[in-house]
């Protein structure tokens, strides 16, 4: 991968290459600056400034020196927990076949209505480096792998879980339910809260301004499990919504956002698409109340497993 790059503290000699992704960190720091460490990678400043890029272009955010500074942390972040992503595949010796990042190329491609080849050219002639998405993509795939085969299992839905949902919903019927998109941006101390307010803040200024959408906001940028399909969430029932969400969802126009909205562990920021009260012909089925709890539940293990693996990882932040 071109821009992996790899430490090797223990080797007594150096083997330089002319393909500066294949140097070791000590080597190529001295020419490439290096933003992160993430064990034993780098993530070079280049990579960082072509994700920022390909997000501003992808996202229609103007490409000024305000919004780069404040999406940089998030950028970085993201890239961090990518790398960690592939790290966890290869650990658990899942492997990732170019094919199947070529497929998640070309399932990107048809939801901008492109072929895969009229897509590239598209990339292409707007500066964007290719590989800065292919390895957005790689981490994605890697990622679905590690969670199939590590975390899927351990999610089970019974009978009477889902009896339970169909007894809430019954007692909820004429209540409000709302078909909710949303972009989610997590923190974990003081410092990230602040800047994922800054962060949340200028999305929802692009996106009221018509600068961007929310869809691809959503892609780029949301931590939440429907992230990959613009942050859908489904119908909501208000009995299962956070008090807080709650509140502001009563009080937005259909296809309008909210202003971010602090939860104990993040921001949200919801797009109400619709609204309705709960009745007998809303109810859902059975199979769609299984896929509904099972996601909601592998969406908190995998959250939970990916912080638990940067937890005992090395990190270092040089930028």
């Amino acid at each position: 991968m071109k821009h992996v790059f790899i430490l090797r503290a223990l080797l007594a000699l150096y083997v330089f290459s002319v393909f500066i992704a294949a140097m070791p960190v000590a080597v190529q720091a001295a020419t490439q600056k290096i933003a992160a460490v993430v064990n034993d990678e780098a993530i070079s400043v280049s990579d960082l400034n072509k994700r920022l890029r390909l997000i501003m272009i992808s996202s229609g955010l103007p490409n000024t020196k305000d919004i780069r500074a404040k999406l940089t942390p998030q950028v970085l972040s993201s890239l961090i927990e990518e790398r960690l992503m592939v790290q966890e595949a290869i650990r658990m010796k899942q492997g990732i076949e170019k094919a199947e990042i070529d497929q998640g190329f070309a399932a990107i491609a048809q939801q901008n209505k492109k072929s895969p080849a009229q897509f590239r050219a598209t990339l292409q002639n707007a500066g964007i480096d290719l590989s800065t998405m292919y390895a957005q993509i790689e981490a994605q795939v890697a990622w679905g792998k590690v969670v199939q085969a590590r975390l899927r299992p351990k999610v089970i839905i019974s009978e009477r879980d889902i009896d339970a949902v169909i007894e809430r919903l019954k007692r909820t019927q004429g209540s409000t339910e709302y078909l909710a998109a949303e972009i989610y941006l997590p923190f974990d101390n003081a410092e990230r809260e602040g800047k994922a307010l800054q962060l949340a803040n200028r999305l929802v200024s692009e996106i009221r301004s018509g600068k961007a959408s929310f869809f691809t906001l959503a892609q780029q940028f949301s931590k939440s499990a429907g992230s990959s399909s613009g942050g859908n969430l489904g119908w909501l029932p208000e009995s299962q919504v956070d008090p807080d969400i709650l509140k502001a969802l009563k009080k937005t126009p259909k296809n309008k956002v909210t202003s971010p909205i602090r939860t104990p562990d993040g921001f949200h920021i919801m797009l109400l698409r619709d609204k309705r009260s709960i009745s007998e012909g809303t109810m859902p089925s059975r199979d769609q109340i299984n896929y509904n709890l099972g996601t909601q539940r592998l969406n908190k293990l995998q959250r939970r497993h990916l912080m638990d693996i940067k937890a005992a990882s090395f990190i270092e932040i040089r930028v």
